[in-house]
């Protein structure tokens, strides 16, 4: 009776870690119930870190491969726009988000970049339900100077239908250092060709079908681009299965709720800086100074989902991932 109760019990539980970690050189790979879901690349080679590809509980890849894959009918713009990453273009003048090691021989901006490189991988842990990665950048001038350590936070959950992560992101000063009011920032994700917006001069196939959402119900570029809101969504078709991308904002992160830079071309972020820019200066200079050991902290959630916003509840989910912040205010 013993031996038939112990078979029974290990018939039900998972054999292996349904969020695996696996940490390989200068990348940690994440799979989710024994299927690839995504890499975090970083290194001395790579002048951000980011994750690659992203997708869905399906397998079907959400984010573009352009420029560490090559796909028919992918544009080819924004080398920088690497699947998802975090930076800023303006930090103390230099550029953190445009900066690919490719640009540096262009005499126009040589100098004028800055980079992000991992120096510690904190954690790299496998879980039943969620797996985690923690790791420590330096944001470096060309020169050398470390003006910011970035600490991350990734957790991977398991389950479906969605494929969901937190992120957090503790920014600290090590000197004065001002984020500048320039659109291109902070939080991003360069979407599937598939969910681009119709584009009139963009290849037969693959079919741009995209349609951005946020919570005020504006649709399309044109009624999303610089405002604000405390989530917004990507969805359409990639290869023939209608699926999206959510972005949460987080009550208590600086500047709540976001502006959006999100471009129909495919540019998918949030920056809370770009006040003047957004609105066209009718808003005030949105730049941010901090001093030695001041801090910036940011919590995202991104959930990878079937069907559009309104089919998969966005707006519900969103409501429950706030209020358990919102509490605690």
């Amino acid at each position: 009776m013993h031996k038939l109760l112990i078979v029974a019990v290990l018939a039900i539980l998972p054999l292996t870690a349904q969020v695996k970690i696996t940490q390989e050189k200068n990348q940690i790979a994440v799979s989710i119930d024994g299927k690839p879901y995504t890499t975090f690349f970083y290194g001395p080679d790579v002048a951000k870190p980011y994750l690659y590809p992203l997708r869905a509980a399906s397998g079907i890849a959400v984010t573009r491969a352009f420029p560490m894959d090559k796909v028919e009918g992918e544009s080819t713009d924004h080398p920088h726009q690497r699947a998802m990453w975090f930076a800023h273009s303006s930090v103390n003048g230099l550029d953190y988000w445009n900066n690919e090691f490719s640009y540096e021989s262009n005499p126009k901006v040589a100098g004028k970049m800055g980079h992000i490189f991992v120096t510690k991988i904190d954690k790299a842990q496998s879980g039943a339900k969620q797996g985690e990665i923690d790791e420590t950048s330096e944001w470096k001038q060309p020169d050398g100077v470390v003006v910011l350590n970035e600490d991350r936070k990734m957790i991977f959950h398991s389950g479906g239908p969605d494929r969901v992560i937190d992120f957090e992101f503790t920014l600290t000063a090590k000197t004065e250092v001002k984020f500048g009011d320039a659109k291109d920032g902070v939080f991003g994700i360069r979407v599937a060709a598939g969910l681009e917006e119709p584009q009139p001069k963009a290849p037969a196939e693959p079919k741009r079908s995209g349609l951005m959402t946020n919570a005020q119900g504006g649709k399309t570029e044109a009624e999303c681009w610089g405002k604000r809101s405390e989530w917004m969504d990507f969805s359409g078709t990639v290869e023939g299965q209608q699926v999206g991308i959510a972005i949460f904002d987080t009550p208590g992160n600086s500047g709540f709720p976001t502006y959006w830079h999100a471009r129909g071309y495919g540019l998918f972020a949030n920056n809370i800086f770009a006040r003047h820019e957004f609105t066209n200066r009718k808003e005030p200079d949105g730049s941010v100074t901090l001093k030695p050991g001041d801090q910036l902290h940011f919590r995202y959630r991104v959930v990878i989902h079937p069907g559009d916003a309104a089919s998969a509840h966005i707006a519900d989910l969103y409501k429950d991932y706030a209020g358990q912040y919102s509490a605690k205010r």
